[in-house]
């Protein structure tokens, strides 16, 4: 059959603001790269894509330009994402002699607008697809936890990227109710940043907020995490200079983003109907995407909610794993992809 090897092509994107995810039909994840590109400024041309360009940002000279092609979870650089989906889609085929047009689910924000839509399958298209189909960013997470989608319950899912926070309410094979906040991962290295800046008088590059965040970031407290060096510029001298922080210390520098997080977390439950609330009681709130690493969250959700909240075995890799089940079973799941009359 002809079309066996185009299908054998067909791809699912986790298109993230912080990192980009590629599941290929029958192969599973091949590809997980930051969603950055250099590109020179003197020629217009790109230099480096994904990880070669995260290692460039904060330290290119003038005529280079690191740039994260998307923000808060939809594209804000359409001809960067295009040049960034295309060399995804070659990176992913280059051992293929004949390179075929795949089929490509990519995810989205589940309050992405119409316009936002249509710019993701735009640049899909022109970076070589034949076909694009989204699926919003909780319906593919909730499916790649292992959540029963299509039965008649309630599942919950909180999915916190880089970019936006997605929560939705899943009953049915649809989102009951939702909710997208667009804080992530960035912002709370944001947070750390600005927290470091006024407490220190001392400048901090994203990097180093990023890796402070993970070694003793936290929104609960907890017993044993240690204390961190933070390196940066001080401010009034213009030198080097190194300064120790506290997990407390880092807890209160996180605090906003955190507490928005939750309180759309609040939202969403309140807006749910009783009867699915019932079955969340039951099943738990599931977290996904990076920011569910975050020390001690499930803990302070489940302190504020009265919701029992669980981890996903793999939180990284579930909205890209569900995606990729999709396309692994297209007819059978093309139900929950997002519907052209939104």
């Amino acid at each position: 059959m002809a079309g066996a090897s185009f299908l054998g092509r067909d791809m699912a994107i986790d298109l993230g603001t912080a990192n980009t995810l590629v599941w290929v039909r029958g192969r599973g994840i091949v590809l997980n790269e930051p969603s950055v590109v250099a590109i020179d400024n003197r020629t217009n041309t790109v230099l480096a894509v994904g990880t070669e360009a995260k290692l460039m940002l904060g330290k290119t000279p003038g005529s280079i330009s690191a740039i994260r092609p998307l923000k808060d979870g939809v594209i804000s650089d359409y001809e960067v994402a295009s040049e960034m989906i295309r060399y995804f889609i070659r990176q992913v085929h280059n051992k293929s002699r004949f390179f075929s047009k795949p089929r490509v689910l990519i995810c989205v924000p589940s309050l992405a607008t119409a316009v936002d839509r249509r710019a993701i399958k735009d640049a899909a298209r022109d970076a070589g697809a034949r076909e694009v189909e989204l699926i919003e960013e909780p319906m593919a997470a909730a499916i790649g936890a292992n959540l029963p989608v299509g039965e008649p319950q309630g599942s919950m899912v909180c999915d916190i990227g880089g970019g936006t926070t997605e929560i939705g309410v899943i009953s049915l094979g649809g989102l009951v109710s939702k909710q997208s906040v667009k804080i992530g991962g960035d912002k709370i290295d944001e947070a750390i940043i600005n927290w470091v800046k006024r407490e220190y008088s001392m400048f901090i590059g994203e990097r180093m907020a990023e890796r402070i965040k993970i070694e003793v970031g936290n929104a609960y407290p907890t017993a044993h995490l240690a204390h961190a060096e933070i390196r940066g510029r001080d401010l009034i001298s213009g030198l080097p200079r190194t300064v120790t922080v506290t997990p407390e210390e880092i807890r209160r520098a996180i605090e906003e983003p955190i507490t928005a997080i939750i309180d759309a977390v609040k939202a969403t439950l309140d807006q749910t109907p009783p009867e699915l609330s019932a079955d969340i009681m039951d099943r738990g709130i599931i977290l996904t995407g990076g920011g569910a690493l975050l020390t001690g969250l499930a803990d302070r959700l489940k302190s504020e909610t009265g919701m029992p909240v669980v981890v996903a075995e793999s939180p990284l890799d579930c909205v890209v794993v569900g995606s990729g089940r999709c396309i692994e079973d297209w007819d059978k799941l093309r139900r929950v992809f997002v519907s052209e009359a939104r």
